[in-house]
């Protein structure tokens, strides 16, 4: 299993935005992975989405809470949670967007490393989930072939502090055994086509030509130096 999850964090020390802050997290969150490892939704989720519960029928929660091998993490960035004075549906606590003084991909996506971190840190530690791997993280930037090089230093940053990110997660005892970067090449970005660009392979739409990125480099020569320790 491979779920989209965002580190929950709160703009405030306010009561109301660690109310809120448990609502998204339970929505974003809890909703996935409440029923496959506790064999349970949230407390009262959907009675703080305004729904009534579906029909589950007897030895439902069981099978969905069948045993994994391993969980995937897609993760790109986190959310902060500013508190609102009256109580909001779990699906629609106020985010702060955009944050102060934050970086951005080219997606509008904060960049935030040690989001990862946390989030790794906090699945091992609520979840007996065993083995954990990042099986998508990344950042799109508007790279530009120049000859026959893309240089792209904003991912080579963001690369290597997450992948720092993932090291500082495995020394606080999370149990990650691999992470894998989005994406190997540029491709379609199934909200955005074309128009945003991933890879750490540079793809020339209008010829298929493949140039190894910057990141790509960086991604290669770290692989050589593992399987010299190997």
């Amino acid at each position: 299993m491979a779920l989209d999850l965002h580190q929950i964090y709160g703009a405030d020390e306010r009561a109301e935005t660690a109310r809120d802050m448990e609502l998204a997290n339970a929505f974003s969150n809890g909703w996935f992975l409440d029923p496959i490892y506790n064999g349970a939704y949230p407390a009262r989720f959907f009675e703080h989405l305004a729904l009534n519960p579906p029909a589950i029928q007897e030895g439902d929660l069981a099978i969905i809470a069948a045993p994994l091998d391993f969980l995937g993490v897609n993760t790109y960035s986190r959310t902060l949670i500013r508190g609102t004075q009256t109580q909001p549906l779990a699906d629609r606590c106020e985010a702060v967007s955009p944050v102060p003084n934050a970086c951005y991909t080219d997606m509008g996506w904060e960049i935030y490393p040690r989001g990862l971190r946390d989030l790794l840190v906090d699945l091992g530690r609520t979840y007996p989930v065993g083995n954990l791997y990042v099986t998508e993280n990344g950042a799109a930037f508007p790279d530009v072939l120049d000859g026959d090089t893309v240089n792209d230093p904003r991912r080579v940053d963001y690369l290597r502090s997450h992948i720092t990110a993932c090291a500082e997660a495995i020394e606080q005892g999370a149990p990650l055994r691999g992470y894998f970067v989005w994406s190997l090449m540029d491709n379609f970005e199934w909200a955005e086509g074309y128009t945003k660009r991933f890879g750490i392979i540079y793809i020339d739409y209008s010829t298929q030509r493949r140039v190894i990125k910057e990141s790509g480099q960086l991604v290669c020569h770290a692989a050589a130096r593992l399987s010299q320790q190997e």
